[in-house]
């Protein structure tokens, strides 16, 4: 696109002629940038009525054009006047919340992505699996110790007749005393 062409116009058709000239597809701007297709297709058909307002509209330009390696600033002044917004100057803390939004996709596959972190959470997750299944072992070995003496007493008293369990003590025959005194001499 030349720079006698209207941005007003024409926003939406330069951007895809230069993605399209790059050989990148929306796929790929959308895994990168983490932006969906549809909002992606809805800037390059100047639909702009589909993408949320304002600061975040604005962000996706920047993020698009990002990928391209196109001039940023450039391309959101192009989209301010084909959208029809005003371009005001951005205060401080919307510069701040929307390099915090641009960043935070970043932030997250690298935390994702970084190998050490991912192997310390699979031997932290390997640990808490260890000890919750040496602790269940430990509680299972006791109740079936408990249950096999208390089955093992119960199965060997099956065993024992009731006569054998209490023994019977026969009582001592009483004698008589006075027939004995009078036989002594």
């Amino acid at each position: 696109m030349t720079a006698g062409t209207t941005s007003m116009e024409h926003f939406g058709e330069a951007l895809r002629c230069e993605r399209q000239r790059r050989s990148v597809s929306l796929e790929d701007i959308a895994q990168t940038t983490k932006v969906t297709v549809r909002s992606l297709q809805a800037l390059e058909s100047e639909a702009f009525d589909q993408l949320p307002g304002g600061i975040l509209s604005k962000g996706i330009v920047r993020s698009y054009v990002r990928c391209l390696g196109l001039n940023e600033s450039e391309w959101v002044e192009r989209f301010l006047d084909a959208s029809g917004q005003k371009s005001l100057p951005i205060a401080a803390n919307d510069r701040d919340w929307a390099a915090f939004a641009l960043n935070v996709s970043s932030t997250r596959d690298e935390e994702i992505q970084n190998p050490k972190l991912r192997w310390a959470g699979v031997v932290g997750l390997l640990l808490l699996l260890a000890g919750l299944g040496w602790a269940v072992w430990g509680y299972v070995h006791q109740r079936m110790t408990a249950s096999t003496i208390s089955s093992a007493t119960h199965y060997a008293a099956s065993f024992v007749s009731p006569t054998q369990a209490t023994p019977r003590v026969e009582p001592l025959p009483i004698q008589n005393h006075h027939h004995r005194s009078h036989s002594l001499p």
